[in-house]
């Protein structure tokens, strides 16, 4: 049996539409009207659900200047703090009920991904309908374990992880109740290029783990998204901002409404494309059939005359006897006159 998700209304899985979540993070940049503005603009983009970070920065880590608590490596954030960023970018607690109720009347579902144990309790009394662990908090295990002591189904992105670390991470999941999982291949860079993407994990995700998968693609564009989708992709979790000109830690790898609507509308096409395994002609494809090749008589025959390669030949259209017969023509008499452009039939062909 294949495995599936449901989520509100949705079910996920192979064969089912892709879900596609907006994800949020902080492109509010701290208001609330500019959040709700960006559910709006999910909604109206085609979103089916919307995502949301819970967490503050006394949660996610603590205030502290030392070296490892410094951004390095070439991010967006290089010489911030931990601290300092994530007191810029976390939303609001109080915001989320009233976010979860706005996208809920847009007919959209909310939930959002939590980094501590108290948030798992917040979003609980908030009853999302399912919960998102981010990357970094693939090695949470406990995090793991309270999420899915939920029972609601678990989303799990997987950037950076091994392949012991998933399993470690599912297995952790698995005996804690979560019965419900689906697994996203991720990149854990912001903005992350397509040589970076590896696309192809995410069928083995599927093969390996039994499970749903996706990708939480953080790639500029649709191109990536829409190829995830031609592999096997049940979920497409990809940043939302009203524009990236309204500067803010996330904006520069999110999409504006016009160009995730571009994702979905390509998403939902090539879902359409894909399909089903067909072989012959179907749909607007059988009005084709008229110009395969056949046998057709080409000069005009007297009645008794042969047929030669000279006033016999394959051409357009179908009309006429199977190619596969010409051997079995040429040399045979024919059984009456013939106009030039008769398609071929048994019946004008003597009997021996």
């Amino acid at each position: 049996m294949t495995p599936t998700l449901q989520i509100g209304t949705r079910t996920i899985g192979t064969g089912q539409p892709v879900y596609v979540v907006a994800e949020l993070s902080a492109n509010h940049n701290q208001d609330f009207e500019q959040a709700v503005k960006i559910i709006q603009a999910a909604k109206d983009s085609g979103a089916d659900a919307v995502k949301l970070q819970t967490y503050t920065a006394d949660t996610i880590t603590i205030a502290c200047d030392r070296e490892p608590f410094r951004i390095t490596g070439g991010t967006l954030w290089d010489g911030r703090t931990l601290y300092e960023l994530y007191r810029e970018a976390y939303t609001p607690w109080e915001w989320q009920p009233k976010l979860k109720q706005v996208a809920n009347e847009l007919g959209m579902d909310l939930f959002s991904s939590p980094f501590d144990e108290s948030a798992v309790d917040f979003l609980e009394k908030m009853d999302v309908p399912a919960h998102k662990l981010a990357s970094c908090e693939l090695v949470d295990i406990a995090l793991i374990q309270k999420m899915a002591r939920t029972g609601k189904p678990l989303i799990m992105s997987t950037g950076m992880a091994t392949v012991e670390e998933i399993q470690e991470a599912v297995q952790a999941a698995r005996q804690a109740g979560a019965t419900q999982i689906a697994l996203l291949k991720c990149t854990s860079a912001y903005p992350a290029t397509p040589d970076d993407m590896n696309l192809r994990t995410i069928p083995e995700l599927a093969k390996r783990f039994g499970v749903p998968a996706g990708l939480s693609d953080h790639t500029m564009g649709n191109a990536v998204a829409v190829a995830a989708v031609t592999l096997g992709a049940c979920i497409i979790e990809k940043h939302i901002t009203l524009s990236r000109t309204l500067k803010g830690t996330d904006s520069q790898f999110s999409l504006e409404p016009q160009e995730f609507k571009a994702m979905v509308e390509a998403i939902r096409i090539t879902e359409r494309a894909l399909g089903v395994v067909h072989f012959g002609a179907r749909g607007q494809e059988a009005s084709s059939l008229a110009f395969r090749r056949s046998l057709f008589v080409v000069q005009d025959l007297r009645r008794g005359e042969e047929f030669t390669a000279w006033n016999v030949r394959s051409i357009r259209p179908a009309h006429g006897l199977h190619t596969r017969h010409l051997s079995q023509v040429l040399g045979k008499r024919a059984s009456r006159d013939i106009v030039r452009g008769t398609p071929l039939d048994w019946d004008l062909i003597e009997n021996p």
